[in-house]
């Protein structure tokens, strides 16, 4: 079984690894629809791999989408299409109604749509929106569960009656068990343990502002910005703001708690000019000191970057949160511009990369103060 993925992994450049057997039927399958793929990538050829020489396959798209739906666990189909829409850019995956009539949705996928809409026809537009609708709901239902828990109280320092680990009261416990401190074990013995009690007290209303870029290469961001805001919008203490931008700024706030329709809107690609952006979220803050403002961007700035440092100052030295993230997504593993993410958090930024659960714990720890 290893030599036969070797062999599906080289393409007809592996046969050595059958010593000169050849492939079952099924095998035989997979091997077509991965030559259909990678064998147009000249890298690969170059480098021994994929290069049968065959010339084009004449499998259309609909049929190799069917095939690896067939022939490939959910895991390896999902990494294939996203290969084909990120990677070798076949639109029609995205654009051809059959295929999205048949097309199993995921995040690789709508990504793809934000990035082609634009060459949708209004049958086609039609369809996609329903994959973003799909693919927004599951993430809308992962995501909920962490800003409610993130959300569920705030603990304060009282005896508490519920006893779960959670409330679990650490410095209260030990100092009162002291008295039990065995010295040939060295360890407290708990008699008596204490807990916190959660309760939900008057939050006084924190404003909420996500700045977000909507650069080619911020997709996972936009789509994740879109789905916190919704999941943050309407919690008690929380004025959220969604705004996007690029060369320009565009208020997308109206669309918040429906981010299928917010995400329609977006526009990917273009300039960028973070500067701007954050002098606009600037603008919005009515009381500096209940004000988180989100900077999510590479930080790659086409515009003016000494005004982008001293608008961060400033909103820092009014008593404003800032928060510099480089991504906005469930992996956190940014590319982006390090001396210019340095600057700011010189200016008092807090620069980093966050999950939208951490993002919505983060925001959860200030408002319930």
């Amino acid at each position: 079984m290893t030599l036969e993925r070797w062999r599906l992994l080289l393409g007809e450049a592996g046969g050595a690894c059958l010593g000169g057997g050849r492939l079952d039927d099924e095998s035989a399958g997979r091997d077509a629809a991965l030559e259909w793929l990678y064998g147009r990538d000249e890298d690969l050829r170059e480098r021994g791999v994929r290069q049968s020489g065959n010339g084009p396959s004449n499998l259309t798209t609909f049929d190799w989408l069917d095939d690896i739906t067939r022939l490939f666990p959910k895991e390896t189909v999902e990494r294939l299409q996203r290969d084909a829409v990120e990677r070798y850019e076949i639109h029609d995956l995205v654009t051809d109604p059959d295929v999205l009539a048949r097309i199993e949705p995921n995040p690789a996928l709508l990504k793809a749509v934000l990035h082609t809409k634009h060459l949708m026809n209004p049958q086609v537009l039609r369809l996609a929106r329903r994959l973003v609708e799909q693919v927004v709901r599951e993430l809308m239902n992962k995501l909920a569960t962490e800003v409610r828990t993130a959300f569920s109280g705030t603990k304060l320092r009282r005896p508490g009656r519920l006893r779960v680990a959670r409330n679990f009261d650490m410095t209260r416990t030990l100092r009162a068990n002291l008295g039990h401190y065995q010295p040939d074990t060295r360890k407290v013995v708990i008699e008596n343990p204490l807990f916190f009690t959660r309760t939900r007290r008057h939050l006084e209303q924190w404003q909420v502002i996500l700045l977000v870029d909507q650069s080619g290469s911020m997709t996972d961001s936009v789509i994740h910005s879109a789905v916190t805001a919704a999941c943050l919008w309407g919690l008690p203490g929380v004025r959220t703001h969604l705004v996007a931008f690029d060369t320009n700024v565009v208020d997308l706030t109206s669309d918040v708690d429906d981010p299928v329709e917010l995400l329609m809107k977006v526009q990917l690609g273009g300039g960028t000019d973070i500067a701007r952006a954050a002098a606009y979220g600037a603008g919005l803050v009515d009381r500096p000191r209940r004000a988180i403002v989100v900077l999510i961007s590479d930080f790659y700035e086409g515009g003016d970057a000494h005004r982008l440092v001293r608008i961060v100052r400033g909103l820092v030295e009014q008593g404003s949160k800032v928060l510099g993230l480089a991504a906005l997504d469930s992996q956190a593993n940014p590319d982006y511009d390090r001396e210019l993410a340095q600057r700011l958090a010189d200016a008092g930024a807090s620069v980093g990369a966050m999950t939208p659960g951490e993002l919505a714990a983060f925001v959860a720890e200030h408002v319930g103060r």
